[in-house]
């Protein structure tokens, strides 16, 4: 087997492994909290998360793309200086992102007129801290094309939150929100330490700070960072606008986020190859330029989009049953929500690849446009939606928001790579029959993207 393909399926199986196994553990946590709080406290414990989450993802566009990008293709003299640029950028984001978060919790808590968020909130700023040295040995070691401590170190992240509610929910305890964000901190803290253990080797920082470096890195992941906020407001506007339009509140955005975190299970495939696609289209990028862009796209997106079809199937099918099972009878009023927001899986492979191939070919200012703009047309379409259909309105404006920004994504593609989206579906139907030939031949599989 030759080191291309060796390493498409090593980082692919490692990659893919660390996303089901943090699906696995939020979905876990999930099952275990709708039965330990009240909908209107899960409903506030959402609220939280999705504002963690958007303020933790956007921080990681500022970081993750520039530093993988700049040192899987560094000279050995200024791998020292990119890595001291991007931890003093790192420290700062993190500090500003406190700042942030201490200034914002009474106002959040006010609008969505839950009281309990504002002390979830002062409990993340600690986390925050926290995720400093956990982000910045990832990155590294995505950069350096070495991810098995990128899993061992999220595994203990997520999994150290898992066991202490599996440990409530067994010794039939109640458990207070602040005391779950508490967990957080010390799960976020250990997952640093094992993660360090493993991009120790690559460690190599510059005792001076290169100014020039900063700020290459900065102008870089301002855009992927805007467009990271972008795409989790777009993600997330739903769940917001819910919290403060919807009659019901806090207990619609319950019912909302149950039906979306079952779809996110579909997901992992697309947000595993995209880990794995970014450094290989960087480099693909200098080497083959807008022909091997083209070919590395359409074969991965046609290769997640074959993992997701039988998901999406299943779930239309059996989505009652899958919410009893999860949730219990107090959730069967997620079922219609289910059905429907399992239709954005379709879309999603076609979004994140769109953004991993724009970065990675030094164009991130125009997936931040896009992805601003499509967040924009998100809260107007949500807004409009949510006030005539309440909770089943959130699904019908993010859904419509996915048809539209589809269009343009597969328009700009075409344009600046010759990308046909039709031969997306063919290397799905590809990937399907090779998958027979092995089942039937009991080979080695054979289709790899090269």
């Amino acid at each position: 087997m030759t080191k291309q393909k060796s390493y498409w399926l090593k980082a692919g199986f490692l990659s893919f492994s660390e996303r089901m196994s943090m699906m696995l553990f939020g979905f876990g946590s999930l099952w275990l909290l709708l039965r330990l709080l009240s909908k209107g406290d899960f409903g506030v414990w959402v609220l939280f998360v999705t504002t963690a989450a958007i303020v933790e993802v956007a921080r990681i566009g500022m970081l993750q793309n520039a530093l993988v990008k700049y040192l899987a293709t560094a000279e050995e003299e200024d791998y020292g200086k990119i890595m001291t640029a991007s931890l003093i950028l790192n420290i700062t984001l993190a500090l500003l992102t406190i700042l942030g978060l201490l200034a914002m919790a009474e106002y959040l808590s006010t609008w969505w007129n839950s009281p309990e968020l504002k002390g979830l909130l002062y409990w993340y700023a600690i986390t925050t801290l926290m995720l400093i040295p956990l982000h910045q040995c990832n990155f590294i070691q995505q950069a350096n094309l070495q991810f098995n401590g990128i899993f061992w170190g999220n595994f203990l992240n997520k999994g150290i939150f898992f066991a202490f509610v599996l440990g409530f929910y067994l010794f039939g305890q109640d458990v207070a929100l602040e005391c779950l964000a508490m967990v957080q901190i010390v799960a976020a803290a250990l997952g640093a330490v094992v993660s360090g253990g493993f991009a120790w080797r690559f460690l190599r920082f510059s005792k001076k700070i290169d100014g020039k470096w900063v700020m290459e890195l900065f102008h870089y992941g301002k855009y992927v960072f805007g467009t990271n906020l972008s795409t989790m407001l777009y993600k997330s506007i739903d769940k917001i606008m819910l919290g403060t339009l919807s009659v019901s509140s806090t207990v619609a955005v319950a019912v909302y986020e149950l039906a979306i975190r079952i779809t996110n299970l579909a997901e992992v495939p697309t947000f595993s190859m995209a880990a794995v696609v970014f450094p290989q289209s960087a480099r693909r990028a200098l080497k083959e330029g807008k022909e091997g862009t083209k070919l590395l796209y359409e074969k991965s997106v046609g290769a997640i989009l074959a993992f997701i079809l039988p998901s999406v199937v299943f779930v239309l099918i059996f989505a009652d049953w899958i919410v009893w099972i999860i949730a219990g009878e107090q959730y069967l009023d997620a079922v219609p929500v289910l059905q429907w927001t399992m239709l954005y899986g379709l879309f999603v492979p076609f979004a994140v690849q769109f953004g991993t191939i724009l970065d990675a070919t030094g164009k991130p200012q125009i997936n931040f446009y896009f992805t601003m703009g499509g967040a924009i047309l998100n809260v107007i379409l949500n807004y409009w939606f949510i006030a005539q259909y309440d909770l089943m309105g959130a699904v019908y404006g993010t859904l419509t928001t996915y048809m539209i920004t589809f269009i343009g994504m597969q328009c700009l593609l075409h344009h600046y790579f010759g990308i046909r989206t039709y031969r997306v579906f063919y290397y799905t139907i590809d990937f399907y029959e090779r998958i027979v030939h092995l089942i039937k031949d009991k080979i080695n599989p054979r289709w790899v993207i090269e």
